[in-house]
């Protein structure tokens, strides 16, 4: 069967990935470190200048606030992470740089032009300062006059990661335009194909991608009655309507996937972070750790981080192993849907080739937490691709 690339596109593509292992490797070590070194030696000075500068501030809506939360601290504790979020992103500004842009022009994979990829970085900004804002707010807010703030705090947040993803379809439309794909056989097919899987959606939509990238890729958005089935044009201009529809029962196939497990579970973690969170909010006013007083205190705040992606990293390679799972049982259901083996291999080898996926990655890079199989163990899935 003909390979997926000849020896000089895989050079190609081994080139273009050897830096984002490289990176990968330092960023597993150099990551956590650099979090310890801003708990240690940057929080009470980030912490002296928010206080510094919140006590400057007197107009009428800082006094209102100042009622409600009862002083002056509610502003420290906004600035505090706003600033702690703002380092992490200036930290991390010249790998998204290179990664997200002078590498994937560089191998004929992005259009994005500069003030592009400007806007898409400051939309981010501000996506972010908001969700932090209102984060620092109630969690700390509340826990200063709760003792049981957690479990307020967790169910909330399980609430609000369904309804978060009920909003998909919207948050992407920050970042690109969308249409609706046309009538036509097309349309008619992929309704007939969700309607034999028993999935039910709102709309098909093409996401005009091809201005930024020549990538290509298919994907559903949203819940219930959100659901939207999106196609990139890249993806429609390159792929025949069989491989098309391929693509789209692979994602059917996620979600034909039983949720509840990974809902459950990401909620009993955060019940669990919650509480040691709460230990800590004690323990700090006791020994009095960073000048901390009282409980919920945001100069716990980088350290709160520290742990927490200590956690993400050391669940990582169990996460991994779960979605390259889902990721297998996904192409099987695809093809059981489509009976179309041939369509779906040909769909793979194109998503590979455009996409210049590594085809067989460093297996530690896999273990690490990979999110998809590497396209060797995709295609053994498939009838008669070893033949």
């Amino acid at each position: 069967m003909e390979p997926i690339f000849t020896p000089e596109q895989l050079s190609e593509v081994h080139a273009y990935h050897a830096p984002g292992y490289l990176h990968s490797a330092i960023d597993a070590i150099a990551e956590p470190l650099a979090m310890l070194l801003i708990v240690r030696y940057l929080t009470v000075p980030l912490w002296r200048v928010t206080q510094r500068f919140a006590e400057r501030r007197s107009g009428g809506l800082v006094r209102a606030l100042d009622r409600v939360w009862g002083d002056r601290s509610w502003l420290t504790t906004v600035l505090f992470a706003n600033l702690l979020f703002l380092g992490f992103t200036v930290i991390d500004l010249p790998s998204d740089v290179y990664f997200g842009y002078v590498r994937e022009h560089a191998y004929g994979l992005s259009r994005t032009t500069p003030w592009m990829f400007v806007t898409d970085q400051l939309k981010s900004s501000a996506v972010s300062a908001v969700a932090v804002s209102a984060l620092a707010v109630g969690m700390f807010g509340i826990a200063r006059r709760l003792g049981s703030w957690w479990w307020i705090v967790a169910a909330v947040c399980a609430g609000a990661m369904l309804i978060s993803a009920a909003l998909d379809p919207y948050r992407s439309r920050l970042y690109l335009n969308q249409s609706p794909l046309p009538e036509g056989p097309l349309r008619t097919r992929i309704t007939e194909l969700m309607a034999k899987a028993h999935i039910e959606f709102r709309d098909v939509l093409v996401e005009q991608t091809s201005t930024r990238t020549v990538k290509v890729n298919a994907y559903f958005a949203g819940q219930g009655p959100t659901r939207t089935i999106v196609l990139y044009d890249s993806l429609l201009a390159a792929f025949s309507e069989e491989e098309v529809l391929s693509a789209v029962a692979h994602e059917a196939g996620h979600v034909r996937e039983a949720r509840w497990p990974g809902h459950v579970g990401t909620s009993l973690a955060l019940f669990a972070f919650l509480a040691l969170v709460e230990w800590l909010f004690r323990r700090s006013a006791t020994k009095g750790w960073f000048g901390i007083t009282q409980r919920a205190d945001v100069r716990l705040l980088p350290l709160i981080v520290l742990l927490f992606d200590l956690g993400a990293d050391l669940a990582g390679p169990l996460s991994g192993w779960a979605s390259r799972d889902r990721e297998l049982e996904a192409d099987r259901y695809a093809l059981e849907l489509t009976q179309n083996p041939q369509a779906y291999r040909s769909m793979l080898v194109k998503l590979t080739r455009i996409n210049k996926a590594d085809p067989e990655p460093p297996r530690w890079y896999v273990m690490k937490g990979m999110s998809h199989p590497p396209m060797a163990e995709r295609l053994a899935v498939i009838p008669g691709a070893n033949r």
